[in-house]
């Protein structure tokens, strides 16, 4: 039964759904002993209610009523309600070790009635997927209603505050207290507050408590990390009480444990009801909401009274900035300072109707007071991002307070509008008072341009070597190969019997950035001792070696060597030569991520690429709900977050938004896409860089990421998503918080230069002519990551080390016994269709469902008959499950999966050994413990393996006449089988032995057949194992 929309109840009630389970029918019996034990679940705006356990009833009768509160009857229509019957596990007499799916139902809020309309309705149960067998169905009464609130009164004079406790008092009618969790809340009520359940003894002599919600939301609980702030007082919340109209109870309101939730999930980003049309008109952006700002651009001044070292003094009603001390042009007068500096102050039309913007100098050295200016808000001229920026002006300085009695003179360049975050001005605008401010502005960055570096040795002539080596012994010369903090060696040479010459024909990589500013050193060594003997050395800069872009020939060269050897003897001018082959390869793409989460597949060299497909833009809202971080002010915590993403080749970072656990961010950035099977990585990061000097090292501390495949984003659609910001520390999984993002990929729907690209290679040519191998790839990505992270430390703000390699998982190849399980279990995830497949043939053969099983028959005979049919049914078959899982698509980008990840439940050592070094650093019992544990997976693996093994050889001892007796027997199976099949037609033998394996089972023995027996009996390798 549908119903109109619903219409919004008034502020002072309460929206509530009742869900009234009454009961089923016709249930899948699911124990093992011809029953089940249902119960019901039921899951609607993130609480989640279940009723009793019906023993051993496939009709169950329940008549119980779960009642939800409804966090948002504006948007109820849209709100899903997902009811589900499990078997419970513990009347399976221990058989069961997990709850038996026995069927769902999904409604939607627009299906729900009002109280007084309602009736009970029946719902066939359905499938989780297609191999699913599910039967029954479900009587559901579901209503809505709205419930008056009454407000409570603010007590009057001369009562004490209602947070006393009130004096003791007979508790006989006491009224019974109803505490409700709402839903996921984020605002936070203070800097460094949280909510906590409130004590017995905070409210006294605590009257009975009744709790609706049955299982509380999944958390994960963790002690902090350094240098994680957690208050060790934190004030009790107010508690907010209700009394009801229609029932004699209290109602008391505790707000939900906020990081209960690890799964994104779709934000409302309407235009709040306060924005005026001048916001939305001068803002270009469409993915991020407009912010309103007072810019004060202070140029300079001139004919101030004597000062040493002027500043600049900003105030408004809400904010308070001053400016760095001016500076003097060399031969100018010292009356004439200048700033060039421009503050972006937060502004709100309705706040500052009748405020005034006041303007003063100020000498540093002797606190005079120079001059000011003041403002009147309202007459503030709005400037359009399209205009040219607003011209300075000249105001003449005016005196202060009488009783400062300084002498007033000067004139003071400056210009003063209200934009947004898209003026020019924007980024390089002061907002905050931090000590080093350049590292909390907006940034762009570029990585290097970076090359492979191809460096073949192949022969080297005329070397010096020892003369006093033993009989029979052959030189170990080894060629060392350096490049910046890259080094590289080659094999032991071959030496030629017929000259002195010795030979490699061994190709060396490395990675080399723009601008070539380094130097190749090559290093000839004789190894044949305990201590290396130079016997020459090369230095080749990167900036003369010839470029390429394909497989083309490069010419090799001959090139001497030159130094001394270490023993100090004298090689003379000649110290031999050596034959290369250099070239910077320009063709290969330089991987500086992992190669699964990928942001750019293109070639160094420009000409290679290929057309733009698309534009992707990324609005950055802002973060909800942020850990403290750090502690300021005496201990108060506090958290100073920026937001970093990375696609391509670009960086970008957000300004850094202090001192709040709710930045808003808004800003948006466009890259262009060359091909859509690409990532985009956004973090999350606390600042610490701006409380430390240049000689410090204060690492950013990282607070989540999440990774969004462009792939999976529709064509010119917005996803408004909020992401919960997870870390895995050493103490377990951590919520840090949520971040709010908005993305569009914007391209051409279904182009043929779009659809081209699926069949196209995924890595440039180079990387299929002449494969690199996948230990070098790491090694050369590593080398890569410490470029790329050198290259932006240099810039300003800089992007430091712990950013770049968090951003780019440097540390994804190191060991983890939780990422092996994730992988295992991936494996097995994808292995269950064949896994169903087989269960559902199985129960196709054991004549279950003899309807389904006559109609499987009816089948094979068609396909059999007519062989012609079985390709297209299979393409017919593909294509309808794609069909039908199409209504399950993604709504939403997905996030970090943790429950995929395997970090919900992980064991702490397993985590500690995850975060340790290389070496380790763990005492020897533990780093022992470990390795014991390895081996005795690794003795698992081993067994496997080895079956996997014997499976194979006793299919090559078949014909091996290992065993002469069961080749025999099977050369006369063969030879029979090929008798019959010569005389029989095809079709009839098909026939046969599908109609032979799909026997009902009283026509079955219970044993293994005959073939299996002979297979297992066949000889395999492992007995000749030591």
């Amino acid at each position: 039964m549908t119903t109109p929309p619903s219409q919004p109840p008034p502020q002072n009630t309460v929206r509530k759904l009742v869900v009234e389970v009454v009961d089923a029918r016709d249930l899948l019996p699911k124990d093992g002993q011809g029953s089940s034990s249902p119960y019901v679940i039921a899951d609607f705006d993130g609480q989640r209610k279940r009723t009793s356990t019906k023993f051993r009833e496939l009709n169950p009768v329940w008549n119980e009523p779960l009642e939800f509160i409804v966090s948002d009857p504006k948007n109820m229509d849209y709100e899903e309600l997902d009811i589900e019957v499990y078997n419970d596990k513990k009347y399976c007499n221990g058989s069961g070790r997990k709850n038996h799916f026995l069927g769902r139902v999904k409604l939607y809020g627009s299906q729900f009635s009002k109280r007084g309309d309602e009736g009970l309705t029946y719902r066939p149960l359905e499938k989780k997927s297609v191999f699913s067998w599910i039967r029954g169905e479900i009587g559901l009464r579901i209503y809505y209603y709205d419930e008056l609130v009454e407000e409570e009164q603010p007590p009057p004079e001369g009562q004490p505050p209602p947070n006393q406790p009130p004096p003791e008092e007979p508790s006989q009618n006491t009224p019974a207290v109803v505490v409700v969790e709402e839903g996921p809340t984020f605002e936070v009520p203070g800097h460094g507050q949280t909510c906590h359940p409130v004590p017995e003894h905070y409210h006294g002599q605590p009257p009975p408590v009744t709790i609706i919600e049955e299982s509380p939301p999944h958390v994960v609980q963790v002690p902090p990390d350094p240098p994680h702030y957690a208050p060790p007082d934190e004030p009790i919340p107010t508690v907010e009480v209700m009394k009801m109209q229609s029932a004699g109870v209290e109602r008391v309101k505790v707000l939900k444990r906020r990081y209960g939730e690890f799964s994104p999930r779709v934000i409302n980003t309407g235009k709040a009801s306060g924005e005026t049309a001048t916001a939305e008109r001068i803002h270009p952006y469409n993915l991020v909401e407009p912010m309103m700002y007072l810019f004060v651009k202070i140029v300079k001044a001139r004919g101030l009274a004597p000062n040493e070292s002027p500043y600049v003094k900003i105030r408004t009603s809400n904010h308070f900035r001053k400016s760095e001390p001016a500076f003097h042009r060399p031969g100018e007068p010292t009356d004439s300072p200048e700033w060039n500096q421009v503050f972006a102050l937060g502004y709100n039309k309705n706040d500052s109707a009748n405020a005034l913007l006041e303007i003063s100098v100020w000498d540093s050295h002797s606190e005079n007071f120079l001059g000011g200016l003041c403002f009147d808000l309202s007459d503030v001229p709005v400037r359009d991002p399209p205009d040219s920026p607003l011209a300075p002006q000249w105001y003449r300085l005016e005196s202060g307070p009488p009783e400062q009695g300084n002498r007033i003179s000067g004139d003071l360049q400056l210009a003063v509008w209200i934009g947004t975050q898209a003026d020019d001005a924007f980024p390089e605008a002061r907002s905050s008072d931090a000590p080093y401010v350049a590292h909390t502005r907006s940034k762009v960055y570029q990585s290097p341009k970076l090359w492979y570096l191809r460096v073949t040795v192949i022969e080297a002539q005329d070397l010096h070597i020892a003369h006093n080596l033993p009989p029979l012994t052959a030189p170990e010369i080894r060629v060392n190969a350096q490049l910046g903090c890259q080094s590289v060696r080659t094999k032991r040479a071959s030496m030629n019997n017929h000259s002195s010459s010795f030979h490699w024909n061994e190709d060396l990589f490395f990675v080399a950035g723009e601008p070539f500013e380094d130097s190749l050193i090559l290093l000839v060594q004789d190894r044949t001792s305990n201590e290396a003997m130079l016997l020459g050395h090369i230095m080749i800069p990167v900036s003369s070696i010839e470029q390429r872009i394909d497989e083309r020939h490069v010419a090799s060269k001959w090139i001497a060597l030159e130094g001394r050897s270490e023993g100090g003897c004298s090689c003379g001018p000649y110290c031999g030569r050596i034959q290369l082959r250099l070239c910077l390869e320009g063709g290969y793409h330089v991987l500086d991520e992992a190669a699964h989460v990928c942001s750019d597949f293109r070639p160094t060299a420009k000409q290679l690429w290929k057309p733009v497909i698309g534009i992707l833009e990324l609005g950055i809202l802002g973060a909800r709900g942020l850990l403290p971080m750090k502690t300021k002010n005496g201990g108060k915590g506090s958290t100073d977050a920026y937001c970093v993403a990375k696609y391509g080749k670009k960086w970008v970072r957000t300004r850094t938004i202090t001192d709040s656990f709710d930045p808003r961010w808004n800003e948006q950035y466009t890259w262009q896409v060359y091909d859509p099977c690409t990532v985009l990585t956004i973090a999350v990061f606390d600042n610490w860089r701006m409380f430390a000097d240049v000689s410090e090292d204060k690492p950013d501390w990282r607070i989540g990421k999440i990774r969004i495949r462009v792939s999976t984003l529709e064509n010119n659609k917005v996803y408004t998503t909020s992401y919960p910001l997870l870390v895995l520390t050493r103490s377990g999984l951590k919520k840090m918080g949520e971040i709010e993002l908005a993305v569009r990929f914007a391209c051409p729907s279904m182009l043929p230069d779009t659809c081209s690209v699926y069949g196209q290679p995924l890595l440039p040519r180079m990387h299929y002519l002449r494969p690199l191998g996948v230990a070098q790839q790491e090694a050369l990505r590593g080398a890569a990551t410490k470029m790329v992270a050198a290259w932006l430390g240099r810039s300003e703000p800089p992007l430091g080390p712990e950013v770049v390699r968090y951003m780019l998982d440097a540390d994804s190849h190191t060991w983890s016994m939780r990422k092996s399980k994730a992988n295992w279990f991936r494996i097995v995830a994808v292995l269950a269709w064949a896994i169903g497949l087989a269960k559902w043939l199985y129960e196709i053969r054991r004549w279950k469902n003899p309807v389904t099983t006559v109609l499987v028959h009816v089948l094979y005979l068609v396909l059999v008959w007519y062989p012609d049919l079985v390709v297209p049914t299979g393409f017919l078959y593909v294509v309808l499950i794609g069909v039908w899982y199409y209504r399950f698509r993604p709504k939403i980008p997905s996030g970090m999966d943790t429950r995929l990840s395997q970090a919900e439940a992980v064991d702490p050592d397993e985590l500690d050994e995850e975060f340790d070094t290389i070496p380790s650093s763990k005492p020897p019992d533990i780093v022992r413990m470990r390795y014991d544990r390895l081996r005795m997976l690794a003795a698992r693996v081993q067994t496997v393996l080895g079956d996997f093994a014997t499976q194979g050889e006793r299919v090559q001892a078949l014909v091996s006449w290992r065993d002469p007796r069961a080749t025999k027997l099977f050369i006369g199976v063969c030879l029979v089988i090929t008798l019959v099949l010569y005389a029989v037609p095809p079709k009839m033998v098909a026939v046969a032995l599908g109609f032979y394996y799909l026997r009902h089972p009283m026509f079955r023995d219970p044993m293994p057949p005959a073939s299996l027996n002979f297979f297992r009996r066949l000889p395999s390798l492992s007995d000749r194992l030591m």
